[in-house]
């Protein structure tokens, strides 16, 4: 199987049985949109139907905008028709962490170098939402000690997932220095996930707060990843 087939294997079977906390939602867009499993299959088929190891990367879990949208982790619709050259127009989505992945991209070569090199996923391949009122918002598996709970079994088979996907775990990128780091370590303290973990500061906090020093945390981030 290539890493693509793989990849698509997994996304078809996953999905989490248990019961929620309450007002909390759970976000699957790989069982929820055939355009998504569409969009995956375009994607993967491109970019991994190889069998060459990957590092991983690994985010939080799917925000509304990016993979809750394009079932592609850090990837949403501009940049899947202006980066990856996959076209979809049903719909826009923009979001910013979005931006700054795919500026690092550019500058690590172009998606093609990079995904050769990478794999990027989440903590929890699944996203969730909170509702309040009628509105629902972004959520993220550590943001509730009761959520963090009732995911783990499923964090921790999902890890082991990645890593056989990836096909190498002397060490892993993480998106996040703050509490997606912190969660993950204290993880791989007790599994030995991986051999070392590199935390990255997360893509959004970049791009809310250090706008201005985009391409300085850039540089950063191509020196960490060995370019």
């Amino acid at each position: 199987m290539t890493i693509a087939d793989k990849i698509l294997d997994f996304y078809s079977k996953v999905h989490f049985k248990g019961k929620l906390p309450d007002k909390i939602g759970i976000m699957n867009p790989y069982r929820e949109s055939e355009d998504i499993r569409m969009i995956c299959k375009q994607f993967y088929d491109k970019y991994y139907a190889d069998e060459q190891p990957r590092t991983l990367i690994l985010g939080i879990n799917p925000g509304r905008l990016g993979a809750g949208a394009t079932g592609l982790p850090f990837t949403d619709t501009k940049r899947l028709n202006e980066c990856c050259g996959i076209r979809y127009d049903k719909f826009v989505t923009h979001e910013p962490s979005s931006v700054y992945v795919y500026d690092v991209i550019a500058a690590y070569g172009g998606p093609k170098a990079f995904y050769s090199k990478f794999y990027i996923n989440s903590v929890c391949p699944l996203g969730f939402v909170k509702h309040e009122g009628s509105k629902s918002i972004n959520y993220n598996y550590y943001d509730s000690k009761d959520l963090q709970e009732v995911m783990l079994d499923f964090i921790i088979d999902n890890i082991q997932q990645q890593i056989a996907i990836a096909g190498k775990s002397d060490k892993c990128y993480c998106f996040g220095t703050g509490k997606n780091f912190q969660f993950l370590d204290k993880l791989n303290q007790k599994y030995n996930f991986f051999d070392q973990i590199i935390p990255l500061e997360h893509p959004r906090y970049i791009m809310q707060y250090k706008a201005k020093l985009k391409d300085v945390y850039i540089d950063n981030y191509l020196q960490l990843l060995g370019k």
